[in-house]
């Protein structure tokens, strides 16, 4: 089964007159929505665009998978744990919020910021937190997160480019930029496919695109 969100369909939310803009996935905060709670282990998959000095004030997370891929900008990152990194395109972060971590989020430099976040739930709650970053990652190589059970591919595709959707129990593709197509579909920049049992399928490119693809079980 493909189930395509627009863009335009997600839930707004942030604080616009603090510079944060946010857009949910699913059922996030105040936009409750029971029928949209999670696909998969995905939990939430948000938009984030924070203008220069703006960002999220330290917050706690517990029991979560936090990855973030940043769009556009530097993410400055800070955690209770003692990290503190810039996050750039290209890069993937991930924070194992576990039995509990504060954490804050900023845009400390001098040009807009956008990134993507996922939130995935593990398959044991509790343990210790955990932080990792990976600098560059390459397309052919899968970004595992072993906690929830998923696999990240970034594919980045010339006109005309195709690439394989895993055949997985559920896959969930975010279109970060351009235009593909997908199976008798075509998505835009920040649409997504929820994908049940995908068999043989292709995306292909129909501009030069980036894309995101969560293979889970």
């Amino acid at each position: 089964m493909t189930d395509v969100r627009r863009a335009d369909e997600r839930y707004p939310g942030g604080d616009p007159a603090a510079g944060i803009e946010s857009r949910h996935a699913f059922s996030f905060g105040a936009h409750y929505d029971p029928g949209n709670l999670r696909f998969g282990a995905m939990i939430a998959c948000n938009e984030e665009r924070l203008a220069p000095g703006a960002g999220f004030d330290e917050h706690p997370h517990s029991h979560t998978e936090i990855v973030t891929w940043v769009v556009e900008g530097e993410l400055t990152h800070r955690d209770s744990r003692g990290n503190e990194t810039l996050v750039r395109p290209g890069d993937v972060q991930r924070l194992s919020s576990a039995g509990g971590v504060r954490h804050v989020e900023r845009n400390d430099g001098a040009g807009p910021l956008v990134f993507v976040q996922t939130w995935l739930a593990p398959l044991s709650p509790g343990g210790d937190p955990g932080y990792e970053i990976v600098r560059g990652i390459a397309d052919s190589t899968p970004y595992a997160v072993p906690e929830a059970g998923t696999l990240l591919h970034v594919r980045r595709l010339a006109p005309g480019e195709r690439t394989a959707v895993p055949d997985a129990p559920y896959v969930y593709v975010h279109l970060v930029r351009g235009e593909l197509r997908l199976a008798d579909r075509t998505l835009s920049p920040g649409d997504a496919a929820r994908l049940t049992a995908p068999k043989d399928m292709e995306a292909v490119a129909t501009t030069a695109s980036e894309l995101l693809l969560w293979e889970m079980t």
